[in-house]
C-alpha cells in the first residue's frame, strides 16, 4: 500500500521571522519513501537543516515580510496493517533502564509529573505491570477526556487536561505520558500523519496527530489514546518529551496563520505503480 502525504501552510509576517520547522517524515521510515517530502518555500528563501537533541530533522528560515508558503508533499509505502499490540511486554525496573531513556522518566513542559504523580498511583497501582499498566493508562485517559476541536488550546497541559476532561489529540497523549512517567514507565511524545483508512466516514479535516510511546519489555511500543484502537497508515515524524520539543512551526515574532492543510491519503493500487 502508498501513502501521499504532505501539508500547505500559510503564513503572514509583518517583519523578517525566524522559524524552526519539524515536518519532515522520520528517519525510520525512510527506506519507505518513495518521494521524499522536500519542503518547498515560496518566495523562495535560504533553508538549513539540523538535528536537534532527540534526532529529529529539523529546519531553519528566515521568513520574509509578508505572505510565505511552506508545502510537501511525499508518497511512501506502508505495510497496510494496523498498529502492532504487544500485550506480553513486561516493565522494567528503573535501575536496568538504558540512560538514554531516563529524561522520559522526568516531568516536562506538559507532563508535569509531580502534580500528578498521586493521582496516578491512586488510579494505576493495581493494575498488571507493563502492558496492561499502560493499555490502562491509555484506557482511563480516552474515557476521561472529551475530544474537541472547539477546545484546543496551546497551552494546555496534562493536568490542565485532567482536571478541565477536554482537549484534542495532543492532550490524549501528554497525560497518558504523565501518568505512566508517574508510574516510573518512559514515555515519549510522537507525532506525525494518521491516516482515516479503516475508519469509519464522516472523516475530519486533516491534521497532523500525537500519540506517544512507551519503554516496555525492553523497547519502544506506541500507544494512542485518543483513538485507542489499532489504526492503518501512521506515519512517525518526530519524537521528543512532549509538544514543545517537536512543533510543526516555532516561529520567533508575531505572525498569521492564514491556511493549514494535511492529507494522509492511500493512492489506488491503480495509480500507486506510477507514482513516481
Amino acid at each position: 500500500m502508498q501513502l501521499r502525504t504532505g501539508y500547505e501552510l500559510v503564513y503572514n509576517f509583518p517583519q523578517p521571522t525566524p522559524i524552526i520547522l519539524v515536518v519532515n517524515i522520520h528517519d525510520s521510515r525512510a527506506s519507505d519513501i518513495v518521494i521524499p517530502d522536500i519542503l518547498t518555500v515560496q518566495p523562495s528563501v535560504p533553508v538549513t537543516e539540523y538535528r536537534d537533541a532527540f534526532g529529529n530533522q529539523c529546519h531553519r528560515i528566515l521568513a520574509p515580510t509578508g505572505r510565505l508558503l511552506l508545502t510537501a508533499n511525499a508518497v511512501v509505502n506502508d505495510t497496510g496493517l494496523p498498529d502492532e499490540v504487544m500485550s506480553n511486554a513486561g516493565q522494567d525496573y528503573v535501575e536496568n533502564l538504558p540512560e538514554e531513556n531516563l529524561v522520559f522518566l522526568l516531568g516536562s513542559r506538559y507532563c508535569e509529573t509531580d502534580l500528578l504523580s498521586q493521582t496516578a498511583w491512586q488510579l494505576f497501582s493495581g493494575t498488571a505491570p507493563g502492558h496492561p499498566r499502560v493499555q490502562a493508562i491509555c484506557d482511563y485517559v480516552h474515557n476521561h477526556i472529551y475530544f474537541n476541536y472547539q477546545n484546543a488550546r496551546a497551552t494546555r497541559s496534562a493536568s490542565e487536561a485532567f482536571n478541565e476532561r477536554t482537549g484534542v489529540c495532543r492532550d490524549f497523549a501528554h497525560l497518558a505520558v504523565a501518568f505512566c512517567r508517574c508510574m516510573n514507565i518512559p514515555a515519549r511524545y510522537c507525532t506525525g500523519y494518521l491516516s482515516d483508512i479503516g475508519t469509519p466516514p464522516p472523516y475530519g479535516v486533516g491534521d497532523f496527530a500525537a500519540w506517544f510511546e512507551a519503554w516496555i519489555g525492553g523497547r519502544w511500543h506506541m500507544f494512542d489514546p485518543r483513538n485507542n484502537v489499532p489504526r492503518i497508515g501512521r506515519i512517525l515524524m518526530a519524537r521528543g518529551r512532549d509538544a514543545s520539543d517537536v512543533a510543526i512551526a516555532t516561529t520567533f515574532g508575531p505572525n498569521i496563520l492564514e491556511s493549514f492543510k494535511v492529507w494522509t491519503d492511500e493512492i489506488p493500487s491503480s495509480q500507486s505503480g506510477s507514482a513516481i
